[in-house]
């Protein structure tokens, strides 16, 4: 008897539980059924000086951007698309101060698959990296910095740090140089609204349809260019109607 009670109780308070959440429908026409930014949307960046880069970082980092995606007719480099922007912007941010890591000893060198196992984080590699780029550039030639000599020079430079055969003071340049490709792909290929990707220049080379809300009748057409120009996570003004 003592379970039968039980369970005519909590069926009773399912039932009450269940009338007393009031439920809204609505049938939604000639719109689209969101809002924008209606949600938690990421912060947009802020157009002006670097926040976290030097001068001196700043023009290395740009011709590093450009060394690594070169601009052509078609498309813009990584310079003029604001890939130096992207990492200026995520170093003077929470990345860049490695918020919610752990970061108290001990620090212990750990495999490539264990992720991250110093203390030195991504602004105080960035700027010892480009320090060093620099100088070991001004050693080279003349006291000229990496982004005043020439664009064949820059290349062989970088290509000697690739393979190792370049040594940075107090930097392992080969990771140093991996880790700045990532990024500046990153910057190349984010939504514009970290400051990447100007003008979605790197979304219109691949045919990135972008933050379209729905373009499920062109997922299985393959092989065939999306007609329509990409969008950002902050929206098309056609889709906000007075």
């Amino acid at each position: 008897m003592t379970d039968v009670r039980r369970r005519h109780f909590l069926a009773g308070t399912a039932t009450l539980l269940f009338t007393a959440t009031s439920v809204r429908a609505a049938t939604i026409a000639g719109r689209l059924p969101w809002a924008p930014n209606a949600g938690d949307p990421p912060t947009r960046f802020k157009l002006g000086p670097w926040e976290f880069f030097t001068g001196a970082e700043g023009r290395a980092m740009e011709a590093l951007a450009d060394c690594i995606i070169p601009p052509d007719p078609q498309t813009l480099g990584g310079k003029d698309a604001g890939c130096a922007v992207f990492i200026d912007r995520q170093l003077a941010g929470p990345y860049g101060r490695q918020e919610g890591l752990y970061l108290r000893p001990p620090f212990q060198s750990g495999a490539k698959n264990q992720g991250h196992q110093t203390e030195v984080g991504p602004a105080q590699i960035y700027r010892a990296g480009l320090a060093a780029i620099d100088a070991a550039c001004k050693g080279r030639n003349s006291g000229r910095a990496f982004a005043d000599i020439s664009e064949s020079d820059r290349t062989l430079f970088l290509k000697n740090l690739e393979l190792g055969e370049l040594q940075l003071q107090g930097v392992d340049g080969k990771s140093f140089f991996a880790q700045v490709v990532k990024d500046v792909q990153m910057g190349f290929f984010a939504d514009p609204i970290y400051g990447g990707n100007r003008d979605m220049a790197g979304w219109k080379m691949i045919g990135y349809p972008g933050a379209r809300y729905n373009y499920l009748d062109w997922v299985s057409r393959h092989n065939e260019r999306f007609p329509l120009a990409p969008v950002g996570m902050t929206g098309n003004a056609q889709w906000t109607r007075s």
